[in-house]
């Protein structure tokens, strides 16, 4: 199977050895997104709401690169700094994913790179 970098501008680049995402076979990986705006680098200002609108527009630009959509998700997991968020995120999230959501898994984790509120990673087919 071949394995294709995935990479555009209008999501931030990656903080590390990695890439937005990669295309194999009919399926798309994207890496885990943050509420950075690729503009200027930098969480976006506001709450977690507004964060959670930033990683998921972000993730949105890495699929549309990838020949793809948010229609076309069948799995996302977002990791909350605290679940607390859990639903002032997941109001946000419905408004992306509004017909035939995708399967999604929720946690809490105990940090998050660079101090972020909400990270999102997903799974999409072709």
């Amino acid at each position: 199977m071949t394995r294709e970098v995935i990479s555009t501008t209008n999501a931030p680049a990656a903080v590390g050895p990695y890439s937005q995402a990669i295309k194999t076979g009919e399926l798309v990986f994207t890496a885990g997104q943050l509420g950075i705006d690729p503009a200027t680098g930098k969480f976006v200002d506001g709450d977690v709401t507004d964060q959670a609108r930033q990683a998921l527009k972000n993730m949105k630009a890495i699929l549309k690169e990838a020949g793809t959509s948010m229609e076309k998700v069948i799995k996302v997991t977002v990791f909350l700094q605290d679940m607390g968020d859990f639903k002032a995120v997941n109001e946000v999230y419905g408004t992306f994913f509004t017909a035939k959501p995708p399967a999604r898994s929720a946690v809490e984790v105990a940090a998050l790179p660079l101090g972020g509120l909400v990270e999102m990673e997903a799974i999409a087919t072709l």
